[in-house]
């Protein structure tokens, strides 16, 4: 059985991008797409706990001032491991936070492969916000914001069996003995198949895919490490005119992202090594927020004023994951220990048109 579609068409995408409750983005639109909570019941297996504080915060503290709107896509709850009330009587401030942007812009949140079950839930307290998946306009163009596990044709048809049977697996075998990371998000190879799937059906369609599930942050399609090689060839381009001032900060940059290149490496898979680029000619097509359960931060998609980024939250010190492909550098949240740095930022109307060039 192939566990993933490889056929020319992608038939729940095409009717995701059909049937999507659809909003206008104007020039002066502002949201934060987080993916990936994971929230449980506050406990030492809830991975959401670590990062609760930072999330709580950024959202209070700068994204609701700044009157962002919130697109929460999907595995906001991990219901594979507890049960919905517990969830909710745990982070139910959390929960109230979400719901004050509604109040000046707009919230929504899908659903993923780990809280699906949430569309039987009549009383959840955020039931009139959860779609399947939102289409954002932008001039002529479209951003499609989903979740990304209904790429994979073996989990989508089989998902009633397939999740009964992974709750029954998690909470009754794997939190007993402590057996973790039994997520595709782990995977590289099934989460490179999904991100290319979609990849495909973002290019045929000429449109901008905004997705979680993998975990892993994408920005115009590349992945880290693909992003490291192709900086480390733009600085050996320019390195033989610069001036000689210049070159020795050319030098500096290159030894910096070969340490970081290097230390991908070492992981491996656990950060995701295998390419994100899935043809000789990297359409950015496919974005991924990320996810907000990191041993360090969280990483987070803003769009704002015509412009979309790709930014990393942090408490204290700034994973070498992480770096600014942009020389940005980390600014303080007024009153905290949190930092945030834009790793890296293109106007939209750039990307659509690579997008139209190149698909």
């Amino acid at each position: 059985m192939k566990l993933f579609n490889t056929n020319d068409k992608h038939p729940h995408l095409e009717r995701l991008l059909e049937g999507s409750k659809s909003i206008d983005l104007g020039g002066d639109s502002r949201i934060l797409i987080l993916s990936d909570l994971h929230m449980g019941n506050g406990g030492r297996r809830d991975e959401f706990r670590r990062n609760a504080g930072l999330v709580e915060s950024v959202m209070a503290n700068y994204y609701l001032p700044e009157k962002y709107s919130l697109i929460l896509n999907g595995d906001v709850e991990e219901l594979f491991k507890f049960p919905l009330n517990d969830i909710v009587d745990r982070w139910r401030h959390i929960y109230e936070l979400f719901l004050r942007f509604n109040e000046e812009g707009f919230f929504f949140r899908t659903f993923g492969n780990h809280d699906a079950s949430l569309l039987d839930e009549k009383d959840y307290m955020l039931s009139p916000f959860l779609l399947e998946s939102l289409k954002l306009s932008y001039r002529t163009e479209n951003i499609l914001v989903f979740h990304g596990h209904q790429a994979s044709v073996f989990l989508w048809e089989t998902y009633p069996f397939v999740s009964r049977s992974i709750v029954w697996f998690l909470r009754y075998i794997a939190k007993p003995f402590g057996i973790r990371n039994f997520s595709i998000a782990y995977n590289s190879r099934r989460r490179f198949a999904i991100e290319k799937s979609i990849y495909d059906f973002s290019n045929r369609a000429k449109i901008v895919s905004v997705i979680g599930h993998t975990h892993r942050p994408l920005f115009e399609s590349l992945s880290k490490v693909d992003y490291l090689n192709y900086r480390i060839e733009e600085l050996c381009r320019a390195f033989p005119t610069a001036e000689k001032p210049h070159r020795e900060v050319i030098k500096s940059k290159i030894a910096t992202l070969k340490e970081e290149l290097d230390e991908c490496y070492k992981q491996g898979k656990q950060i995701g090594l295998r390419s994100g680029v899935y043809n000789n000619l990297t359409i950015p097509s496919v974005f991924n927020s990320g996810c907000a359960i990191g041993k360090r931060g969280i990483t987070a998609l803003e769009i704002d004023h015509g412009k979309i980024r790709l930014v990393y939250w942090f408490n204290g010190k700034q994973s070498r994951r992480f770096l600014s492909d942009r020389d940005s550098r980390p600014t303080r949240l007024d009153g905290t220990g949190y930092y945030r740095i834009v790793l890296n930022e293109d106007h939209l109307d750039y990307v659509f048109s690579r997008l139209h060039l190149l698909a």
